[in-house]
């Protein structure tokens, strides 16, 4: 029997081959936009989540699933979750996306929990306004403060669910990720750059490795 009991997920570059927001707004036209408020280094992560969030008003939530439904799957991805299931592992996406786009994932891939920020929508019309998960403004490890505390997630998951964190398995690729990857029991870095990969115990790109310790 494995000794982990969750394996938990960042979605847009680690279970899906590219990032959402970005496929969406190339589609949509607004791409130039999101990239000026990602490279502004005056404002926190959180404040720039906010501020990707007014990029959308009047867009269609429909149209936004269509294209991100688009998003091929990273290889092997539905044949890893089901062997985690089978091996009585939990698992959960956790994003700075949006929860319709996670919830949508979660479902496809039979994941059991899915945790982002809620944004707002009206008979189908985004409404541009954001309600991020980190409503207490946590700080990460760095003093970060982003839309979704990762690390806070997980821990209160593992509370939830009567798991250890030491139970668990955390796998990302972006700065956002690294606070859940250093307090995982196992922290992964898939498709990372080296400042993500010196928090993990394991660097892959290869997702499939994660079955070698279960």
């Amino acid at each position: 029997m494995s000794k982990y009991k969750l394996a938990i997920f960042d979605m847009d570059g680690t279970l899906l081959k590219d990032k959402g927001i970005f496929v969406i707004a190339e589609k949509k036209g607004f791409k130039d936009e999101l990239i000026n408020i990602l490279r502004n280094d005056n404002a926190e992560f959180y404040k720039r989540s906010i501020e990707v969030a007014s990029l959308l008003k009047g867009q269609s939530k429909k149209e936004f699933l269509e294209i991100f439904r688009t998003i091929p799957f990273q290889d092997h991805t539905k044949y890893i979750i089901n062997q985690l299931k089978k091996n009585n592992l939990k698992t959960a996406i956790v994003t700075d996306s949006y929860q319709f786009l996670a919830d949508d994932l979660k479902q496809r891939l039979d994941i059991d929990y899915s945790f982002a920020n809620n944004l707002l929508i009206n008979n189908d019309k985004i409404t541009g306004e954001l309600e991020i998960n980190n409503e207490n403004l946590l700080k990460d490890f760095n003093g970060n403060i982003y839309s979704i505390c990762k690390s806070n997630v997980l821990e209160k998951l593992c509370m939830n669910l009567g798991i250890k964190l030491d139970e668990t398995i955390a796998v990302g690729d972006g700065k956002v990720d690294i606070g859940m990857i250093k307090i995982a029991g196992l922290g992964i870095a898939f498709n990372a750059p080296e400042e993500v990969q010196k928090h993990a115990d394991i660097v892959t790109n290869d997702l499939k490795c994660i079955l070698s310790y279960i």
